[in-house]
């Protein structure tokens, strides 16, 4: 009976997976894969309410994609979903972030 030291991995198996990576032996050589989430982008602080408003009442979807937080979270600060946000759900939405 034959058997292998503990640190080799037989071929076509995982080997350790601590910190995002994982190593295999195959039969053309080790395999290493890394994976892990990216860090998340920055976007620094939100823009001003009259800025994504245009001046105007409200924020549309259209404008609240010129920051892309705002855009990924619209439908949870458009608070009454009218498809709006106004101030006070933008407020509501900054104060929340």
């Amino acid at each position: 009976m034959q058997s292998s030291s503990p640190d080799q991995t037989n071929p076509g198996q995982a080997g350790d997976t601590t910190n995002g990576t994982a190593s295999m032996n195959t039969p053309q050589g080790e395999v290493t894969v890394h994976s892990g989430m990216p860090p998340a982008p920055s976007f620094g602080p939100p823009p001003d309410f009259s800025q994504l408003a245009n001046g105007g009442k409200s924020i549309s979807s259209d404008q609240a994609v010129a920051y892309p937080p705002l855009a990924n979270d619209f439908i949870h600060a458009d608070h009454n979903r009218d498809g709006r946000i106004s101030k006070s759900e933008y407020q509501r939405w900054i104060d929340n972030k």
